[in-house]
């Protein structure tokens, strides 16, 4: 099975993760903090994966498990305070990839279907999503639960 080591945050919302990727500076961890903030809904609460770095491994050629290395489990990095220590999930699968951009590169419209990035050998369905939006948060959730199956 191929396993891939990807620079970016990882959080899930239920049993269904999201990797959030962008270069430095671009809002990775502001948009999880503020997506792990957000309440539970039932049985669907948003929890931390990993922060900079998340494991990706194939199960198959249709399905990818995002994990957490063993050295930074349940840490993120809060710019300005440092190291915090907070609940996280070892593993999740990996439904949806956010590349994190400018609010003018997210589209109005979603391709139909949507596109996809592969990582580890699978295709997984990635869209854009602007971190720094007050929306990008619920963007977020929305995005996870609408997310097409692999």
């Amino acid at each position: 099975m191929a396993r891939e080591l990807v620079h970016g945050t990882c959080v899930a919302l239920g049993n269904r993760a999201a990797l959030l990727r962008g270069g430095a500076g671009a809002g990775k961890t502001d948009l999880a903090l503020r997506f792990l903030a957000l309440p539970r809904d039932g049985e669907l609460r948003p929890v931390l994966v990993a922060d900079d770095q998340v494991w990706v491994e194939a199960q198959g050629d249709r399905r990818a498990i995002a994990s957490v290395p063993e050295t930074i489990a349940g840490m993120i990095e809060v710019r300005g305070l440092g190291i915090a220590e907070m609940p996280f999930l070892a593993e999740a699968p990996l439904v949806l990839v956010c590349d994190l951009v400018g609010a003018d590169e997210v589209p109005r419209m979603p391709p139909d279907p949507w596109e996809r990035t592969t990582i580890a050998g699978v295709a997984i369905p990635s869209l854009r999503l602007s971190a720094f939006e007050a929306s990008a948060p619920l963007k977020l959730k929305m995005a996870l639960l609408l997310a097409p199956e692999q």
